[in-house]
Parts: structure tokens; C-alpha cells; sequence
């Protein structure tokens, strides 16, 4: 069986390489690997095949940046030619970034069965665009791997059929058991780096808090708050770099540290030990809960509710006032404990290589 993977984005990436080493031994399985570019920073990118151990891909089609629209149909134009070509039986897409449902979208019209993983995913919010791409793909997709029950359940509701569905666990969290020793390894030195002692961990991308001036403002008011309590550690989303160097109405404080992005490895570490995070993710909704951190997430809803009804997650929308008193809730040693949610064992991708095999 000829199995072709798309990723275009850093969450894919941690999601496919557990699935790459699953599917190696399978009797008969030849493995194809395309990188539609979406993104294209070294930093933002490259690392990432490095540290997860994720072979050159076969295919790099070199996308970019750009608008929603430009960016999937750029994809669509550019992998069709490599599907028509490769001829796969099974092509395999992650997550839910535009790469993920432009391809779906290209297997569709030539009928090429497709694999959706980390399928069933809802936050009920139809302005996200990621929203659009998990409810397309998920339609197209003939088998669905979920992460968590509600998964299974989003996608009865809207009409998928029950075999189709297979409840597998969280990929991510494969990658995260694999790599946490190696990120332990290098924690002395990127502690020292960073002179840390006790500190928090902020992400921030999502265009609702960022792209707004008075919504980033108010942000950073509260992130400097929250700094004078315990450091801040920042590695800035080159998106949340630009705007804020265009936003002059807040300047941060010197105990919030903006620094660029590290690889995974380094992050992992400081989600780790991180006393506190804060995000608009959700990758890290997912991580911080198998960790067992505290998590502040900076957004109305979530895909990911089993991190708040099971694991360490809080939803704190865009009420400021409410990030603050969570985080000193927190500090004080009063935070949210959780949970591990079932099947987030690290063998999730091994499941997903059964499946595909029994196909």
C-alpha cells in the first residue's frame, strides 16, 4: 500500500512523525512525504524535521505565506499534479490548517481515499477558519481518526458513518513521550541560557488577539501584570513580532522576555517547568495537560474541551481581569489539577497504523 502524508504547519509536523515510524515496519508499505510550505521559516519549520527526526520530505511544493483563499488554492494547484503522479492509495492529512483541507479537497476530485487525523475536533465557532477546514475535511475523509470522545461524537452528529470512526489517542502526545527525556536532557543548559528559576510560558498567534490593536493592548497590559508576580518567557510568533512592533500603545515590562522561537525541544523544556501557561493554542492545550501545567487559554472556545473538562486547561476568553486572577489563583498554588485523558498513552500513532493496515 502506497501511503502519501501531507503537512504544511509545525503542529502536523509532531503529528505525522509518530505515524511515519508506525507505518515503516508494515509489510508492504511504501511511504510518501509532502511539504506543501506553509510555513517557511527555518525557525518556524526546518528545526522541526531536525529535533522529531522526520525524513527530508519527497515533496516540498514551497506554498509560503499569503490570504486563506490564495494560500489553499495554491496547494490545491500545486499537489494535484503530485497525487496524479505518485498515484497513492491511501493519502494521509493532519490537523486542520489550510494544507489539510486543500488536499482533501484535490483527493476528492480524483477520488483518492483520505485519512483525517486528529479528526472530530469542534469549537463550535464557524469564524475560525480552522473550523471550515476540520468540517470539510472530516466530510471528505473515509477514515477518521479521533483524539477523544467528543470527537467521535461531533462527528455522528453531523452524519459520519460509525465505521469510519476510530478513537485512537493523540498523536502530539506520542511525540511528546518520545522527545520528553531528550527535552529534559538540555533543560541544565537552557536553564542557565535563560537564567531561570521560577517563570511562566506565553504563546500568542490567533488573529482575534493579535491583529487587533486594542485587543493586543489589552493583552500585554495583563502579560505585564502578571510579570511583576513571576517572569514571563515570550517566544514571539513572528505574526505577534510584526504587530506588535507596528503597536506603540503598550510597551512590554522588562520582566516579560520576548524571545524568538525555539525548536521543539527547547519548548518542550519550558512548557515543562513553566509555573504557569498562557496561550491562544492548541497543540499546547494538549501538552500542557499531559504535563500536568496549568493553562491559561486566551480564546472563547476551544477544539480541544477535553483539556478543560479533564485535563488543566481554562478558558479565559478575552477578559483580562479574569487572565489575571486565574494566573494568581495559580501562583498562589490554588490552579486547576487535572487529568491524562484516555488514550493519550504515547501508542496512538501504532493504532493508526492498525487501521490503516486492516483497510
Amino acid at each position: 500500500m502506497h501511503v502519501l502524508h501531507v503537512v504544511g504547519a509545525r503542529p502536523n509536523f509532531m503529528k505525522v512523525a509518530p505515524v511515519l515510524r508506525a507505518l515503516a515496519g508494515g509489510d508492504g508499505v511504501r511511504q510518501t512525504l509532502v511539504h506543501t510550505g506553509q510555513h517557511y521559516d527555518a525557525n518556524m519549520s526546518d528545526i522541526f524535521f531536525q529535533q522529531l527526526d522526520i525524513p527530508q520530505p519527497d515533496v516540498n511544493l514551497g506554498v509560503g505565506s499569503g490570504g486563506h483563499t490564495q494560500q489553499t488554492a495554491e496547494v490545491m494547484t500545486r499537489f494535484e499534479p503530485v497525487v496524479l503522479e505518485r498515484k497513492p492509495e491511501m493519502v494521509l492529512v493532519y490537523g486542520d490548517v489550510n494544507s489539510t483541507v486543500a488536499a482533501a479537497l484535490v483527493c476528492a476530485k480524483l477520488l483518492v481515499s483520505v485519512a483525517a487525523v486528529e479528526a472530530g475536533l469542534r469549537s463550535g465557532d464557524r469564524t475560525m477558519p480552522e473550523e471550515i477546514n476540520r468540517l470539510l475535511t472530516d466530510q471528505i475523509a473515509e477514515l477518521l481518526f479521533t483524539p477523544s470522545a467528543d470527537g467521535d461524537e461531533n462527528l455522528r452528529r453531523e452524519g459520519v458513518a460509525a465505521e469510519k470512526i476510530h478513537r485512537v489517542g493523540n498523536v502530539m502526545i506520542d511525540t511528546l513521550v518520545r522527545l520528553l527525556p531528550k527535552a529534559e536532557e538540555r533543560w541544565d543548559v537552557q536553564c542557565a541560557a535563560l537564567n531561570l528559576e521560577r517563570y511562566g510560558l506565553v504563546t500568542l498567534h490567533r488573529p482575534s488577539n493579535v491583529d487587533t490593536p486594542a485587543a493586543l493592548a489589552s493583552i500585554l497590559a495583563a502579560l505585564n501584570d502578571i510579570s511583576r508576580h513571576v517572569p514571563l518567557i515570550f517566544p514571539i510568533h513572528p505574526r505577534t513580532r510584526q504587530r506588535l512592533g507596528a503597536s506603540r500603545s503598550t510597551a512590554a515590562s522588562p520582566h516579560l522576555r520576548l524571545v524568538d522561537p525555539v525548536g521543539y525541544l527547547d519548548f518542550l523544556g519550558l512548557q515543562r517547568h513553566a509555573a504557569l501557561v498562557i496561550t491562544d493554542s492548541g497543540g499546547i492545550q494538549e501538552e500542557t495537560t499531559y504535563l500536568g501545567v496549568p493553562c491559561l487559554t486566551v480564546r472563547e472556545n476551544t477544539e480541544r474541551p477535553v483539556t478543560v473538562t479533564v485535563g488543566t486547561n481554562i478558558l479565559v476568553g478575552q477578559d483580562m481581569d479574569r487572565l489575571r486572577a486565574e494566573a494568581g489563583r495559580i501562583l498562589s498554588g490554588a490552579g486547576k489539577k487535572g487529568q491524562v485523558p484516555p488514550l493519550w498513552d504515547g501508542h496512538a500513532a501504532e493504532r493508526i497504523a492498525k487501521a490503516l493496515l486492516t483497510w
